[in-house]
């Protein structure tokens, strides 16, 4: 099982997925892709199992990935302070990988209908969701 998880900005939200999935399954490969080197340094120090940065490594992992996990940024273009590219947010959204999409309401992208929870409770619901699809 290969999980891609991809972060922008300084990476915080990557870093506690790419640690909370590490500590939970330590038998699934974790992708770390950030949009900047930033992110895919606090990624890769979280225990992703190799990292990568920029466009065409979002475009060729989301190609790769079973599982892609991030906030709901990734699959929005000019999202994310403008770090998610259009050809970022088509090539995760058009993978045959299941996503998880951690709903963060920043940047005028607001999701209606979903609870505001704290970051913490929103990671542990997506490796609990990476767990389900795994078979575990």
């Amino acid at each position: 099982m290969n999980v891609l998880v991809i972060d922008a900005q300084g990476g915080g939200i990557g870093k506690q997925l790419v640690s909370s999935i590490r500590s939970n399954y330590p038998e699934i490969h974790i992708t770390a892709v950030g949009t900047n080197t930033t992110a895919t340094s606090a990624m890769l120090k979280a225990g992703a199992d190799e990292a990568a940065t920029g466009e065409n490594a979002v475009v060729v992992n989301s190609r790769r990935a079973d599982v892609i996990v991030g906030p709901i940024g990734i699959v929005i273009a000019d999202a994310l302070l403008g770090e998610i590219t259009p050809l970022m947010a088509k090539a995760v959204a058009q993978s045959d990988a299941r996503r998880i999409l951690i709903p963060v309401n920043h940047c005028n992208n607001i999701v209606a209908g979903v609870e505001d929870l704290n970051m913490n409770r929103l990671i542990r619901s997506a490796v609990e969701e990476i767990s389900r699809i795994c078979g575990g």
